[in-house]
């Protein structure tokens, strides 16, 4: 991979590098995927996670759901989603949630939630009503669910699996050595063990990473080596942006080429789609991360041409 110059967050402070400018939510799609938010009251991670692709999606009539609440039993040093005790499971959500996905019509959604650790089952129940509720409501809909780690319990992971959601992505976020750092309650391995129950269970697995937090690009290339080892059909790798003072700073806006070049690599040993680049977020063009061999396909027909 070619060395790029570094564009240092302490440099660029008042002024985000131009690749990262995004443009205001505008149009009718986006004004009824209000609505529909709004009127069922779902909590969404386009909003509780300050995601830059909001306008983007939501005007294509898209949105990512967040089930079991908005309020987190984890305090990850990245991500905007309140921290606390969360209210008591709300088991009317999984029915509101597939009927807000039936009225925008959408040929594929995402769901993805909070984490419940004071939950026995970390919220699997939900998961799966969730899911059924979904594709009963929806059987042409296709679906990604993005879940946490459910502490590594394999039989909560199993809830997820029995319900058969077209793909199951878990976020290992970043590399090993910062892990502690930037995900306090998780760990690595926990989370490549995830990807593996879940690929051995059937899946179409996926997971995502973040850059700028003070990675080495070595350090990039081993999480995507120990993705793929570990089952990983699908990989996210976008740039990290602080959501307040509070949280981690940016330790430097990565340049779009650096993420085209882990792209490259992520193909090189053999992931089935990889989706790099500084505003790329988790579910961010994800109807096409279900369709086996087609971000490869379009990699070498690419090469090639």
């Amino acid at each position: 991979m070619t060395e790029l110059p570094v564009v240092s967050a302490e440099s660029a402070r008042f002024k985000k590098p131009d690749w990262l400018r995004v443009k205001l939510p505008i149009g009718e799609n986006y004004k009824h995927v209000r609505g529909l938010v709004d009127t069922h009251k779902l909590h969404t991670i386009c909003e509780s996670g300050n995601c830059p692709n909001m306008g983007e999606c939501w005007g294509a009539g898209t949105a990512t759901f967040m089930i079991l609440g908005n309020i987190c039993t984890r305090s990850c040093g990245f991500c905007s989603v309140a921290t606390g005790r969360p209210l008591p499971v709300d088991w009317d959500e999984p029915q509101r949630v597939a009927e807000a996905i039936h009225l925008m019509k959408v040929k594929h959604a995402v769901i993805t939630s909070v984490d419940r650790d004071e939950l026995p089952d970390g919220g699997a129940a939900v998961w799966y009503n969730t899911i059924y509720a979904v594709k009963q409501l929806n059987p042409d809909t296709t679906l990604e669910t993005l879940i946490g780690d459910f502490k590594g319990k394999k039989e909560d992971i199993q809830r997820v699996i029995d319900a058969a959601p077209e793909v199951v992505s878990h976020n290992i976020e970043t590399v090993e050595r910062l892990t502690r750092q930037v995900r306090i309650q998780a760990k690595y391995w926990r989370s490549m063990e995830v990807i593996r129950t879940l690929k051995e269970g059937g899946m179409r697995t996926k997971s995502g990473i973040m850059l700028g937090l003070g990675e080495e690009k070595e350090e990039v290339m081993q999480t995507l080596r120990d993705l793929r080892a570990n089952g990983c059909d699908v990989v996210t790798i976008g740039q990290y942006l602080q959501p307040t003072k509070k949280h981690l700073p940016v330790h430097r806006f990565v340049h779009p080429d650096e993420f085209a070049a882990f792209r490259d690599y992520g193909y090189e040993i053999g992931l089935d789609y990889v989706e790099s680049g500084p505003l790329v977020r988790s579910s961010y063009h994800s109807e096409k991360h279900v369709i086996p061999n087609y971000g490869r396909d379009q990699w070498l027909a690419q090469k090639q041409s």
